[in-house]
């Protein structure tokens, strides 16, 4: 089994020390995840590797199925996820090349579905501290080792897309004191949250957004040539995070279910239950 888990880029998957060993195709009750998974060994783990667009990057952040690609992670026994993603900075201290570790979201999405519970399950989960406290000072540990630029802390507003921002709208974010802007690991750390799967976010500055006078409007041109600078850093952090991180976890997402589900238990649908097996079912025994 995995325990650890990668979101991200192709630029992964050549990762070096990283030995694949096997795809993983899982269906799960809420369709299929971006890609196959894929299974392997680096610095002595065992990691599960998903693209978390597809390879090719052949899926828009509006058409990710967030549900399937957590429950995959879940399905393989993964405790632990660091997603990476690009993203804008909204704050000058944020330059292209460095890497953000936020602990704090903010939604601008439009209707995506962001928990696995429903069908006569209810729960609240707890979501005020989103990021898990053990896993982000590993990884930024990691960068400080591998000789990233890395700032822990601040938040990751996250839109919809696939457009970028206009200038009114960056302008407003950085009003609101946001500091990065990104348009998919908001619905990934509530579902990992729901998952009891510890969660980080490795955000790597790609560009100023629209709103630098500095700086021309963001073109995909630029920010796939940053991005690809970004991918060798990203490989060295992932590896050492991987390497040093601690064998047990210390932190409370492992039991966030605990006293979130409000539903009497004898009125749970079976059906309910088993779908959400690999999620629910330590609580249902």
């Amino acid at each position: 089994m995995a325990k650890i888990g990668i979101i991200g880029g192709s630029g992964l998957y050549s990762m070096p020390g990283f030995t694949a060993q096997r795809e993983e195709i899982i269906e799960t009750p809420f369709g299929a995840p971006s890609d196959p998974y894929v299974v392997g060994e680096l610095e002595g783990h065992e990691v599960a590797f998903l693209a978390r667009h597809g390879r090719g990057h052949r899926i828009s952040p509006s058409e990710l199925n967030f549900r399937a690609n957590i429950y995959g992670m879940k399905a393989l026994g993964v405790e632990r996820i660091l997603s990476l993603s690009a993203v804008g900075s909204l704050k000058e201290e944020h330059k292209p090349l460095d890497f953000v570790i936020p602990d704090q979201f903010f939604d601008r999405t439009r209707g995506r579905i962001s928990t696995f519970f429903g069908e006569g399950l209810v729960a609240h989960v707890s979501f005020a501290d989103p990021v898990c406290p053990q896993l982000s000072l590993a990884v930024e540990a990691a960068c400080a080792t591998v000789g990233v630029n890395v700032k822990r802390g601040g938040t990751y507003l996250c839109m919809e897309g696939p457009m970028f921002s206009t200038k009114a709208e960056s302008n407003i974010y950085r009003s609101w004191g946001m500091d990065v802007i990104g348009m998919t690991n908001l619905q990934e750390a509530k579902l990992a949250r729901e998952a009891e799967i510890c969660y980080v976010t490795v955000a790597m500055v790609t560009d100023y957004d629209c709103w630098h006078e500095g700086h021309d409007a963001v073109e995909v041109t630029d920010i796939i040539r940053v991005l690809l600078q970004n991918a060798s850093n990203a490989c060295g952090v992932v590896a050492e995070a991987v390497r040093t991180m601690p064998a047990e976890r210390t932190c409370k997402c492992g039991s966030s279910l605990q006293h979130a589900l409000i539903t009497d238990k004898k009125v749970v649908p079976e059906a309910t239950v088993k779908k959400l097996g690999p999620i629910v079912s330590k609580y249902f025994v």
